[in-house]
């Protein structure tokens, strides 16, 4: 595994584990994927779409004399109430929104069985950016109080917002978890963005909304060279610009191939290529 370092000082695996959509199979998933060698766990506080005690039940059975929490690297997010299914809300709906980040922060490290988690995400911005700095200064009292390690945002399209964001944080996100597709022209101006504060990109969708870059005579070339898939030539790429992809596979083959991207490395020219097709 390889690991970048973000401004907060915390230590990030340049590709993550996500947990999304795993459902009854999220324990046994997560706890196959760190033992393959993944060390980075994303997930959310999100019964909708995420089994978030899945996650750390998983976790939990992966811990022993040759790994601990420490090797670890848990993310997990603040859902607001848009993104949750009614029935399933896992804090007061009728709380001001600081006690809803506070209550769903305590579900997940309850969840995940740990007393801190190294990334509270954002999951996306709320419907104003009055709601979405509540949110915000909510997240920044848990760094404070030493649960959770840094912050980050997600799905976060407009350039405008994200600045927004940065300077008036008083804890700077240290990361953004975007899709990474054609319909954004590859958030080319927010990854320039980060880049110039220190921000890390995490790529979500990579692989199922790029299949004609997948299939690119750029890749299909590299694919050739260096007996590699269209998806290790991919994850590759993005993890040597710094950007850290999720892989949320199912197949334990696929967690295998995803890990040996570490064996070989692309050279600057074929990086300058790629990077024409995003």
């Amino acid at each position: 595994m390889e690991w970048l370092t973000s401004a907060a000082g915390i230590r990030i695996p340049k590709i993550l584990y996500g947990t999304a959509w795993k459902k009854a199979d999220t324990e046994r998933l997560v706890a196959c994927a760190i033992g393959q060698g993944f060390r980075g766990i994303d997930t959310a506080c999100q019964p909708k779409h995420y089994e978030e005690p899945g996650v750390g039940a998983g976790v939990a059975a992966s811990l022993g004399a040759n790994l601990s929490r420490a090797d670890l690297y848990l993310q997990t997010k603040f859902t607001g109430l848009s993104g949750q299914d009614p029935k399933r809300i896992p804090y007061d709906s009728e709380a001001p929104i600081a006690e809803q980040v506070a209550q769903s922060f305590a579900v997940s490290l309850h969840n995940l069985r740990t007393d801190y988690i190294d990334c509270l995400v954002l999951h996306s911005p709320l419907p104003s950016a009055k709601q979405t700095h509540e949110a915000w200064a909510a997240m920044e009292a848990l760094v404070d109080s030493g649960k959770a390690g840094q912050l980050g945002i997600s799905n976060c399209y407009q350039l405008l917002q994200l600045e927004a964001l940065y300077d008036g944080a008083r804890v700077k996100p240290a990361v953004i978890q975007n899709r990474f597709y054609a319909d954004t022209q590859y958030d080319r101006n927010i990854r320039a963005y980060c880049r110039r504060r220190h921000i890390l990109y995490q790529s979500f969708w990579t692989l199922t909304a790029n299949p004609r870059a997948l299939a690119s005579p750029a890749i299909t070339a590299l694919i050739e060279k260096y007996e590699r898939t269209a998806p290790q030539i991919l994850f590759r790429y993005l993890t040597q610009i710094d950007v850290v992809p999720l892989t949320g596979t199912s197949s334990e083959p696929h967690m295998r191939e995803d890990l040996a991207i570490f064996d070989f490395q692309l050279t600057a020219a074929e990086i300058a290529q790629l990077t024409t097709l995003f």
